[in-house]
């Protein structure tokens, strides 16, 4: 067993993502058999303290099945009004193999918009963590009934490899038809072998992708880009095929199974360098003696009673840099609250956020998560 197979057994989030292909065993509607012994060794993991985010593709696919369609639509009002159609199905087979387990499940739909954007991105963060400490399953799906450019260009390899980013995920487990990553296309070289791990930001596996299948928007191309995406918050992402017996047990495991590539640095620093350099500062928050300690000694959260001024105008979810009294940078961040409530409470104990603004979000200006000391 390699060194970060055996570090698989230490995971305590991940997000698994299960393809339409192999969801639908081959566009023959949801199999649900299939997804309830998928969710069995999810309650298992669970069970064990891992905390678990479901990414499931199969809405536009179990739309076709209900309609008995064979063939998926191009037209994107078809593909929208699909999608509705299937996605009442694919909720509820979930929700009743999760509820066999006592496990409550929370339907997340997003787009890739959502997280690009800063304030929502963080509303969704603070929606999918509040759900994990609530011992609630996340089962998210892109919003594919409004969507409109990318239920034609995006897949949701990149939303479950988004999504690893936005909650800091230990682990990507990409589920699919096929067994991994080959050296050459396995269904013109049958004899081309199995990659069995390698770095999730090396360009030359991209040469041994192949093409997409009938039914997913993906193919193994869109599932290395979706790797490297997640390596910039740290995570391993393992690309397996999801019809092996006890798949997500067993890679948990360190089982030598599928495809395993790993990010370049640890969860935390890599996390801290995509913070550091994705996006312009908008503002400034003037930090107080106390602060600027706790942030450069002790890697702590940003509280509103460490801050002396706010300088400029930004939103919820905008990056600004945190200075000292003499306008030298300590760090910067992604705010949780607006330059006119961070002012409000600019000095303020945590505590009375509620009664000065009449809402809490968070309790910290800057969680750490989101902060790097520079």
């Amino acid at each position: 067993m390699s060194e970060s197979r055996a570090r698989l057994a230490s995971a305590r989030r991940m997000v698994v993502k299960i393809g339409s292909a192999v969801l639908t065993n081959a566009g023959q509607g949801l199999d649900s058999g299939a997804i309830t012994r998928w969710v069995e060794e999810l309650a298992g993991a669970r069970r064990r303290g891992i905390e678990v985010l479901l990414v499931t593709s199969g809405a536009v696919a179990a739309g076709m099945q209900r309609l008995g369609r064979s063939t998926r639509p191009s037209a994107l009002h078809e593909l929208q009004a699909m999608a509705a159609i299937g996605q009442m199905g694919l909720v509820q087979v979930y929700e009743s193999a999760f509820q066999r387990h006592g496990l409550h499940t929370a339907q997340v739909l997003l787009t890739h918009d959502d997280l690009a954007d800063r304030g929502r991105y963080l509303n969704a963060r603070s929606t999918l963590r509040t759900l994990l400490k609530f011992g609630v399953v996340p089962v998210i799906n892109e919003n594919d009934t409004v969507a409109t450019e990318e239920i034609r260009f995006s897949d949701n390899d990149t939303l479950a490899a988004l999504v690893a980013n936005l909650v800091e995920a230990d682990l990507l487990l990409i589920l699919t038809d096929q067994q991994g990553l080959f050296e050459r296309d396995p269904r013109a070289y049958p004899q081309a072998s199995l990659v069995s791990e390698g770095d999730a930001d090396d360009p030359a596996l991209l040469a041994m992708a192949g093409s997409s299948g009938a039914l997913g928007r993906g193919g193994m191309r869109t599932k290395l880009l979706a790797a490297a995406k997640a390596a910039r918050s740290g995570a391993t992402t393992v690309i397996a095929w999801g019809r092996i017996e006890n798949v997500i047990t067993r890679v948990l495991g360190g089982e030598e199974i599928g495809t395993l590539l790993k990010p370049g640095a640890s969860r935390l620093a890599a996390r801290k360098r995509w913070l550091a350099g994705h996006m312009h500062a908008s503002g400034r928050l003037v930090l107080d003696a106390g602060a600027v300690r706790v942030l450069r000694e002790g890697g702590k959260s940003l509280l509103p009673v460490g801050v002396k001024a706010v300088e400029g105008q930004f939103a919820r979810g905008e990056l600004v840099i945190c200075v000292d009294s003499d306008g030298r940078e300590v760090g910067r961040g992604l705010v949780n609250y607006g330059s006119e409530d961070a002012a409000r409470i600019a000095g303020q104990a945590s505590g009375r956020i509620e009664a000065i603004l009449g809402y809490v979000d968070e309790p910290e200006l800057i969680h750490r998560d989101n902060l790097v000391v520079t």
